[in-house]
Formats: C-alpha cells, sequence, structure tokens
C-alpha cells in the first residue's frame, strides 16, 4: 500500500505538478494573490486520495517519508497534497490536545484544505534557542486572554489565508521552567493583533508559507482558545515538533535529488579549458560527495521515523535531533557544491539553488539550533569507563 501510493503521488507529480513549475515561477515572481491553477490541482490530489498524507492518523512517518522527498521536489509541491508546513504539524498538535470545539472550528478547515495557520513561539528580543525565555505573555482576565508580545520569524503568518496563529506566552509566571508556559489560539485578523513586516531570510522570500512579524498588544481571545492544560505549553508543542523537524528533512533529501540531477546536467553540457566540466576530478568528486551525502542522510531520516512511529516522541528525540543536524547540514553543502558547479547561475532566480541554500541555511537555525541540538546529544554519550591509561583498548608501555 506504501509504495502504490508513493509511485501515485510521483506519477501526479510528474504529469501534473511539474509541467506548471515554470508557470508557478513566473506568477509568484511577478504578481500577489492566489496561483491560478493551484486549486483544480489540489481538488485532483484530493480526489485521488493523495491528501493529508503527512498526518500520523493517514500513515506512519516511515511511510510519509519517501512521498516527502517526492513533494521536496519542489518548494510548492507539498501545498498541492495538502502536506505543508507549517499546517501539517499544527494539524499534529489540534489533533493532540484540541477539544471537539476547537477541532470542529480549526482543525477540519485545515484538513479540508480551507484554510492556513502558523506557530508563534520565536521572539525578536530573546534567544529563542532556550524556549523558556520566551517573553510573550498570557493573562486570564475574566472569560478571555488577553496576549501581549511580539513574535518573529513566524512561518506562513503573512499568508493572506493564514486565519490563526498557535501564540505560546507565558501564563503562569511563578511556575517552574518548563511549567511557565501556554498555548492559545488567536484568530487572524485579532484587534491588537498586527503583521509588522513580511520577512525574508538571506534574501529568500517564502512564497509557500510568507515569513512574518507580528505584534500582539493586548489581543482578547476567548478562554477556550487556550489549547490543552494551562502550562503545558511545551508538552503540546513538543508533539508538534518531532514529526516538523523530520519532514524538513525527508523535503531537503528530495530536494537534493533535483540539485544532483541538475549538477549532471549543468557539467556534461559546459565545457572549460577544452574540456568537458564533467570530465573534471573535482566535478565528479563533488557529485560523488554528495551522492554519499544525500544517501547517509537518507538512511537516518528512515531509522528515525521508525523510532518515532514505534516509541514516540520522548524515546526519539535524540535520533530527530541528530536528523536535525545532519540533513540541513548536508543539504547547505550539496547546494553550496551546485552553486559552484552552476557558477553565477546557480545563484540566479533562473535555477532552485539558492533557495535550497537559503532554505538548508535556515533550517540550521529554525526548530532548534544545531548547537541546542549538539548540546542535548553529547548529554546523553555515557561518561567514559576508564582512563585512557586503564583503557584496555589502549597499549601504552607500563608506567
Amino acid at each position: 500500500m506504501t509504495d502504490t501510493l508513493a509511485a501515485e503521488v510521483a506519477a501526479f507529480f510528474d504529469r501534473e505538478i511539474l509541467p506548471r513549475h515554470r508557470a508557478w515561477s513566473e506568477h509568484v515572481a511577478h504578481r500577489r494573490g492566489p496561483v491560478p491553477f493551484l486549486a483544480g490541482l489540489r481538488d485532483r490530489a484530493r480526489a485521488a486520495g493523495l491528501w493529508n498524507l503527512g498526518l500520523p492518523d493517514r500513515m506512519s512517518n516511515r511511510a510519509f517519508a519517501p512521498i516527502a522527498e517526492i513533494t521536496g521536489r519542489l518548494p510548492w509541491a507539498p501545498e498541492v497534497f495538502n502536506c505543508q508546513a507549517p499546517d501539517v504539524p499544527n494539524m499534529i498538535m489540534l489533533q493532540h490536545a484540541a477539544t471537539p470545539a476547537q477541532n470542529e472550528r480549526w482543525l477540519q478547515p485545515l484538513l479540508d484544505g480551507r484554510m492556513r495557520s502558523a506557530f508563534g513561539m520565536t521572539e525578536p528580543d530573546v534567544a529563542s534557542s532556550d524556549a523558556t525565555n520566551i517573553a510573550t505573555t498570557l493573562r486570564r482576565d475574566g472569560g478571555s486572554w488577553v496576549v501581549n508580545g511580539r513574535k518573529w520569524y513566524i512561518t506562513g503568518a503573512a499568508h493572506p489565508d493564514c486565519a490563526f496563529v498557535i501564540v505560546m506566552g507565558v501564563s503562569r509566571p511563578e511556575a517552574a521552567r518548563t511549567g511557565r508556559h501556554s498555548c492559545v489560539i488567536v484568530p487572524m485578523p485579532s484587534p491588537g493583533l498586527r503583521v509588522v513586516r513580511e520577512l525574508r531570510f538571506l534574501g529568500w522570500e517564502d512564497s509557500i508559507a510568507p515569513i512574518a512579524e507580528l505584534a500582539f498588544e493586548d489581543v482578547r481571545v476567548p478562554a477556550e482558545n487556550l489549547l490543552g492544560a494551562e502550562g503545558e505549553g511545551f508538552a503540546a508543542a513538543q508533539v508538534r515538533l518531532g514529526p516538523a523537524r523530520l519532514h524538513h528533512c525527508m523535503r531537503a533529501i528530495g530536494t537534493c535529488e533535483v540539485l544532483i540531477e541538475l549538477m549532471m546536467a549543468r557539467a556534461a553540457e559546459r565545457r572549460a579549458f577544452g574540456r568537458a566540466v564533467i570530465d573534471y576530478d573535482a566535478t565528479q568528486q563533488a557529485i560523488a560527495r554528495s551522492r554519499i551525502d544525500v544517501e547517509q542522510a537518507r538512511l537516518l531520516v528512515l531509522r528515525t521515523a521508525e523510532r518515532l512511529d514505534a516509541e514516540g516522541h520522548q524515546a526519539a528525540w535524540r535520533d530527530v535531533s541528530m536528523a536535525k543536524v545532519a540533513v540541513p547540514e548536508m543539504a547547505q553543502r550539496v547546494a553550496d557544491r551546485a552553486i559552484q558547479i552552476f557558477g553565477a547561475m546557480g545563484g540566479s532566480d533562473d535555477v532552485p539553488i539558492h533557495r535550497a541554500f537559503a532554505m538548508a541555511r535556515l533550517l540550521r537555525i529554525a526548530d532548534g539550533p544545531d548547537e541546542v541540538h549538539l548540546r542535548q546529544i553529547f548529554r546523553q554519550e555515557p561518561p567514559a569507563r576508564w582512563t585512557v591509561a586503564a583503557s584496555p583498548y589502549v597499549t601504552l608501555p607500563p608506567a
């Protein structure tokens, strides 16, 4: 069944999506508003049963991995199947923590593809790599929560169809560090909620889930918009973070497959100093190392997906962290090699390489920077059993 679905997604991609990529690129480069043919593609994908495939109640992470790779070949392909970030992680979070009324109001329209969403965690004035630094406040006032604070680099918040943002803020300042924060659903627009500006990263603009800075100034939402229990914002966020991080890695591998294909084509077509570029050792090594990098990353992601499915996030978080560090680093290296082989064209909008580079670089910061994951990974290493001199693996002469 899994192989059949992946084959169906691949066939749909080749038949319906890839031939329209030029038209999609021209549209987002020159005008705002919906891409004219996207709604029709989404309808056809849904009719074919290729819809919401990234949700755990639809298929496992392991089964979704090859499908996410296929959708990762183009930045807008996940949206055709309603598998785009940040909506899928938000759906997972809502499925886990939302009340029946919240599911009806917010989750079902997301599942149907009738609205978009965002998740508001990072802030401009604190180091959000330590999530306990988050300073946005949630104050209970009668039948309302009052939200004050500022969020930035909020993926999807600048999308015209973004209907709500899940905001993490401090609701119990006297509690322990990991019990101070809660999450509330804030509709967009709400009085006092302002989109300050749309943000880019390394000059790259996210055309699928536009990134925004948001200001919350005495924003009131009903008390029933609390998502999960008060003080359990971190626990609720962790439910979405594991799949979110891993799905990014899966899609990045698909992107890198495209980059390798493009490197092969460019190197075969160009000549320098009397030889085809592909005949130079440096070119062959760059492509070979990229192939090795991709295959290693894929195995790590698949193993992590299997463990996440079998044991849950608490048991698999170390594996997720390793994938989260390794795959974006790998994708950045592959994109860098592709830029080098393409020359100036590699940094232009004519090819998808600079977008892949920027996205990979962003992923090394987003959802926890490399340093935080590396620190946690290191802490799980067991202490040394011996001194070097006493180790049975070492053959130093007697003192």
